[in-house]
C-alpha cells in the first residue's frame, strides 16, 4: 500500500494484539466480561435444547396421541440437530468471531421457542411438526462448540481448566433449570399471557385425579424469549472479537492428531451419557416406575429430570480449579471408573424391579452417575487445551463437543428400541473400556500425554 492510499478501517470491535500468555497484553477484565455474557447466552441455549425434554412429557396431559416411542423420538432428535450443527460450530469463532457468533445465535434460539408455544396449544398438530421443532431445538446444543473454544482464546492456560469448567458447568444448568422451572411455570398463567391464549385443559388416564384441571405449557417455552433478546443485545454491545483466523482447510488439521479422536471418545462417556440420559430421565422414571410402568408407583419423572443434570453440572463447574491444579486426566478416569460402576448398578436394579426401594436404589445410582460425570466433563475440557496446540485444541474441542452431543439422540433411539436393561449394561461396559483408554493414554505416570 503506498504512503498515499488510506488505511483499511479497523473494526472497534476486533482486539489487536492479543495475547492472553501475555500479561502485558492480557486484559482479565474484557475475558472475564466475555466469559459471563457468554455463558449466560449459553444457558438459554441449553434451556432451548432440552426444551421437548420438558415438553414431551406433558404431551399426552394435553390429549396428544402419542405412544412411548414416538416420545422418545421427540427427545432425542434435539441431540441429532446438535451434533450435526456442532460440527458448523466449531468452525465459526475464527471466522465471524465472538460478537457475531453469541448475538446471532441467541436470536436464533428464540424460533423453536416461538414454534412451540403455538403448537402444543393444538393436540391436532401432526407429529412431523413436533419432530420439526424438536430438531430445530438443536440450536441451543449446537451453539456449544463455537462457544468453548471462542472463550478459550481470552484466557491463559493457566485459568483455561477454570473458565471452561464454568462455562461448561453454568452453561450445562441450562439443563436442569428448563427441567425444574418448566413444570413450574406450566402451574400458572403468566401476567401479561392470560388475554393472549387461554389456559389449557389436562385429559386422559395420566391426568388421574387432575383431569379437567387447567395447565399452561406454552409458558416454559415462551417465558426465555425475552431472556433470550438481553443476550443478543449484551453480545452485539460488549463483546469483542480476537484476531485468531483460520481457514476450514486449515483447522482441519485437528484430524491428523491422533488426540482428537482419544479425547472424542472419553467426551462421548462423560457429556453424551451425561447429555442423554439427562434428556430422557423424566420419561425414564415414568416408563420403568411411574404411571407408564407395570409398577405404577405413583412418580412423576417431571419431578425428578432436573436433580441429575443439576448435580452435574455444579460439579462441573466447580471442578475446574482442582483440574487446574492437579490436571485433568485423573479426574477423567475417576469418572470413568465411577460411571461404569454406577451404570452397571443400574442395569441390575432395573432386570426386574419390585417396589419403592429399588426406586431408590435407582434414583441414588443414577444421581451418583451424574456426579461422576461431571468429574469427567471439567476433566476432559481441561486435558484439550494441555495436550494440544492452542489452535487445534480450540477445533478439537469444537469437534469432540459434536459427537458427544448426540449422546440425547443415541440414547432416546436406544431406549426406544432395547430394554432398558441392557442399555444400561451395554453403557457400563463403554464406560469401562473408556477408563482403560483414559489411563494408558493420560492419567497414569509417564503417559504419553499427561495433561
Amino acid at each position: 500500500m503506498s504512503a498515499t492510499e488510506p488505511a483499511a478501517k479497523k473494526s472497534r470491535y476486533l482486539l489487536t494484539d492479543w495475547n492472553p500468555n501475555d500479561e502485558s497484553t492480557w486484559d482479565s477484565k474484557l475475558a472475564w466480561r466475555t466469559l459471563w455474557i457468554t455463558t449466560y447466552s449459553l444457558i438459554l441455549a441449553f434451556c432451548v435444547w432440552f426444551l421437548p425434554s420438558a415438553i414431551a412429557p406433558k404431551l399426552t396431559l394435553l390429549g396428544f396421541d402419542l405412544n412411548k416411542s414416538q416420545l422418545y423420538w421427540l427427545t432425542a432428535l434435539p441431540g441429532l440437530a446438535a451434533g450435526i450443527l456442532r460440527l458448523i460450530y466449531m468452525f465459526l469463532p475464527p471466522l465471524i468471531g465472538t460478537r457475531k457468533l453469541v448475538g446471532i445465535t441467541s436470536l436464533l434460539c428464540i424460533l423453536p421457542m416461538a414454534g412451540w408455544f403455538y403448537v402444543v396449544q393444538d393436540n391436532t398438530t401432526p407429529y412431523w411438526v413436533l419432530l420439526t421443532l424438536a430438531f430445530m431445538c438443536g440450536i441451543g446444543g449446537g451453539a456449544f462448540s463455537g462457544y468453548m473454544p471462542s472463550t478459550g482464546y481470552f484466557f491463559p492456560k493457566r485459568l483455561a481448566g477454570t473458565a471452561l469448567g464454568l462455562q461448561g458447568g453454568i452453561g450445562n444448568l441450562g439443563m436442569s433449570v428448563i427441567q425444574l422451572v418448566g413444570p413450574i411455570l406450566m402451574g400458572f398463567g403468566l401476567f401479561g399471557m392470560t388475554w393472549l391464549v387461554d389456559p389449557q385443559t389436562q385429559v386422559g388416564e395420566q391426568a388421574g385425579e387432575h383431569v379437567g384441571e387447567s395447565i399452561w405449557v406454552y409458558n416454559a417455552a415462551v417465558f426465555f424469549i425475552p431472556w433470550c433478546l438481553v443476550a443478543a443485545i449484551l453480545a452485539f454491545i460488549w463483546l469483542r472479537d480476537v484476531p485468531v483466523k483460520a481457514n476450514i482447510k486449515q483447522q482441519l488439521d485437528i484430524f491428523s492428531n491422533p488426540n482428537t479422536w482419544y479425547m472424542t471418545i472419553l467426551y462421548v462417556m462423560t457429556f453424551g451419557l451425561f447429555s442423554g440420559f439427562s434428556a430422557v430421565f423424566a420419561l425414564l422414571i415414568n416408563n420403568q416406575f411411574g404411571g407408564d410402568s407395570i409398577l405404577r408407583l405413583g412418580v412423576k419423572g417431571a419431578t425428578f429430570a432436573f436433580l441429575g443434570p443439576l448435580i452435574g453440572s455444579i460439579i462441573r463447574m466447580s471442578w475446574g480449579i482442582f483440574c487446574d491444579r492437579m490436571g485433568g486426566a485423573i479426574w477423567t478416569f475417576i469418572s470413568g471408573v465411577g460411571m461404569a460402576i454406577t451404570l452397571g448398578g443400574v442395569a441390575w436394579v432395573l432386570r426386574n424391579p419390585t417396589g419403592w426401594t429399588d426406586f431408590y436404589i435407582f434414583m441414588a445410582l443414577m444421581l451418583t452417575m451424574f456426579l461422576f460425570s461431571g468429574f469427567g466433563n471439567a476433566g476432559t475440557f481441561k486435558q484439550m487445551p494441555m495436550i494440544m496446540p492452542a489452535r487445534q485444541a480450540g477445533g478439537a474441542i469444537g469437534f469432540t463437543s459434536a459427537i458427544a452431543s448426540l449422546g440425547p439422540f443415541l440414547v432416546g433411539v436406544a431406549l426406544s428400541a432395547i430394554s432398558a436393561p441392557v442399555f444400561f449394561a451395554g453403557c457400563a461396559i463403554f464406560c469401562a473400556l473408556c477408563s482403560v483408554l483414559c489411563w494408558v493414554m493420560y492419567a497414569r505416570k509417564n503417559a504419553p500425554f499427561p495433561g
